[in-house]
């Protein structure tokens, strides 16, 4: 495997369908600094090699729309993508990328709001008036749906918050936080306990203020053209990984995963219509 950081423009430059060359090309939305998605990714890119037999690169981007144009324009095989950017996705290739696991964790994501340690606020109501800071503008769970339990809150984020940021990655966003950069934010939940089991110092400078009512969230996706057969072993290589098995433990712990599920395009359907609602889809 390979690793190096690309770009919209640039991922378009690469030559040829990638998996047609013997090579399964795979990306990840930049949802985490990209030394942790590549050493998330280390262990199952090369379980994922033995069981396609095929060469396995994985391709960090710089932000997410290079995924879904990437998927689109097929130079990328897999992709891990949030809820809301397999919505994207979707739209983007009239319907033709294919959503093939998921965690069953992500069944019920679910985003929490944090603020400094030493913060007065006790609801979100407290938040108006104060700066926030998001994550990317095209992440499911730190934007879209927070930015839509806000609203059901009865909290305008344009209106009420002093003023907004994007950090562009959950673990930015509590670091935006803890140095006083914004008064409040919100990430996943699964960045932010790991940040807590990690004991990272810029967790132990936050504390949670509310967490959102559950969603779905991330999946892994194929482009819509894959050979079938590659898209069966792609999707049983998944769904058989188990934590009872030494050397799967290690790719779903990195993964915080329990196991993989089969999921359908359907599921993420209430995030569509979420983002039409919040006025981030045309």
């Amino acid at each position: 495997m390979f690793f190096k950081t690309l770009s919209v423009a640039a991922l378009l430059l690469l030559a040829g369908p990638a998996a047609a060359q013997g090579v399964l090309r795979v990306s990840a939305i930049p949802d985490e600094a990209p030394t942790e998605l590549q050493r998330k990714f280390k262990p199952l890119g090369k379980y994922l090699a033995k069981q396609t037999g095929m060469k396995v690169e994985f391709v960090p981007v710089t932000d997410y729309a290079a995924v879904v144009e990437a998927l689109a324009a097929k130079k990328l095989d897999l992709a891990w993508l949030g809820g809301f950017t397999f919505v994207q996705a979707k739209l983007r290739t009239n319907g033709a990328v294919i959503p093939i696991a998921q965690r069953a964790e992500d069944q019920k994501f679910m985003s929490r709001f944090i603020v400094p340690a030493d913060s007065a606020a006790q609801s979100l109501a407290d938040l108006k008036g104060k700066t926030f800071v998001f994550g990317s503008p095209s992440s499911t769970s730190g934007h879209l749906m927070p930015r839509y339990f806000l609203r059901q809150a009865g909290i305008d984020p344009e209106k009420d918050f002093k003023n907004i940021a994007f950090s562009g990655a959950h673990d930015a966003t509590v670091a935006f936080v803890a140095g006083g950069k914004a008064e409040a934010g919100v990430l996943n939940a699964s960045v932010w306990d790991k940040l807590v089991e990690t004991r990272s110092p810029n967790a132990l400078k936050v504390k949670i203020l509310a967490t959102t009512p559950p969603y779905f969230d991330y999946n892994w996706t194929v482009r819509g053209d894959l050979d079938p057969r590659l898209v069966k072993k792609l999707t049983e290589a998944f769904l058989k990984l188990d934590p009872g098995n030494p050397a799967h433990k290690e790719i779903l712990a990195l993964q915080r995963a329990s196991r993989f599920i089969p999921t359908r395009a359907s599921n993420y359907d209430g995030i569509e219509n979420a983002a039409r609602a919040a006025g981030l889809l045309k």
